[in-house]
């Protein structure tokens, strides 16, 4: 009986003009145009310039900022008062303050002070802005020590310490290696949490589900239809997403696809029970999409696809432990950028197999054939 309820859920999935199309263009436009709009590079920061001592170590450190290609200079101002009003109308983020006798102090070896002042309505753009320029200044300053250091003897120079950073798993700090992997988890729970969400509903709409409800199918059986065919769905969105990742962004797994589809078949599953448990309870189709966008949001912003669950308070942290999202983008980071094994990641595995067994079962308890 399975085999025929299969062959009607593939036809209607294959009949509806626009489903086909959007399993396979929503991966793409996501993977294309996210990782570089969704971003922590802050570039192109605006500055003002106020250069109280017009000297040539006051252009040098300006022409320094400038050619770091995070900093575009756009304002000159002649006073803090009226480098504050562009910031006030959005034509600078940051102000740097170079004082007057700039040159002269540093060369009488008495020390100088800038003032750097950033617009935090944005707190990260203007944390992140404000970090960029002092380690700017920073290591001007450095080539200035050098520059005026006295030699202490013939041949010797002044000790210092020298520290040699290593960036593990991403060395280059590229942040679309960490959003990559997590997007192709947004995707597959959009696209597998969604379209199972509505397709109980849908029927119901249709009238089709009176037929269902007549007829000696078991609620396994019928809820079992419904999740294998987006199942299968689940692991051609990944597959297209692992082929993206390669062909655009040269990014391979440093551990085994095996270990990603092995997660991913748990996870599919537990987010289309989700949505069978959701279209099982809502009436019609407005209810359930509402419904799903409501679940999807939670899930999304306690994921740590934007920010660390570990900076977040601890009754959050809470929440986050049980979002199946959570653990399969914690899955796809450690697979992609450690190489983890699916041994390393047991805790995961075992969360994702509980979500999977309670929402399904969940799904099948809340179906109820209305004869």
């Amino acid at each position: 009986m399975i085999k025929y309820l299969l062959k009607k859920e593939f036809k209607q999935i294959l009949r509806n003009p626009f489903l086909p199309k959007m399993i396979f263009m929503f991966p793409f436009m996501v993977l294309m145009v996210f990782p570089w709009a969704a971003s922590y590079e802050i570039k192109n920061l605006n500055l003002s310039v106020i250069d109280n001592d017009h000297s040539s170590f006051s252009r040098e450190l300006t022409q320094k900022v400038v050619s770091s290609n995070y900093f575009r200079l756009t304002n000159v101002s002649d006073d803090y008062n009226q480098a504050l009003k562009s910031i006030e109308k959005n034509e600078a983020d940051i102000i740097l303050e170079i004082p007057a006798h700039f040159e002269k102090d540093l060369m009488n070896r008495q020390g100088a002070k800038i003032m750097v002042s950033a617009n935090a309505v944005n707190g990260m753009k203007g944390g992140i802005g404000m970090t960029y320029l002092v380690s700017i200044v920073n290591d001007f300053n450095a080539g200035i020590v050098r520059q005026l250091m006295p030699v202490v003897q013939a041949g010797n120079s002044v000790p210092t310490i020298q520290i040699d950073s290593q960036y593990r798993f991403n060395p280059h700090l590229n942040y679309r290696v960490f959003m990559v992997p997590a997007l192709m988890v947004m995707i597959l729970t959009l696209l597998c949490g969604f379209l199972p969400a509505v397709s109980i509903v849908f029927e119901k709409e249709l009238g089709t589900m009176e037929q269902i409800n007549v007829s000696p199918i078991p609620k396994t059986t019928f809820i079992l239809a419904k999740l294998i065919p987006f199942w299968l769905v689940g692991f051609i969105v990944i597959t297209i997403g692992f082929l993206i990742a390669w062909a655009v962004y040269g990014l391979v797994p440093a551990g085994y696809f095996s270990t990603i589809y092995l997660f991913a078949a748990i996870y599919i599953l537990t987010v289309s029970g989700l949505g069978l448990v959701i279209s099982n309870y809502a009436s019609t189709l407005q209810q359930a999409m509402f419904i799903v966008f409501f679940f999807m949001l939670v899930f999304i912003m306690l994921s740590g696809l934007y920010t660390p669950i570990d900076s977040m308070p601890n009754w959050a942290k809470w929440i986050a432990a049980f979002n199946p999202l959570k653990h399969f983008m914690d899955v796809m980071r450690a697979v992609y950028l450690k190489g983890s094994n699916p041994l390393q990641l047991s805790k995961e595995l075992f969360a994702l197999i509980g979500f999977a067994a309670f929402f399904n079962t969940w799904a099948v308890l809340s179906y109820q054939k209305r004869n």
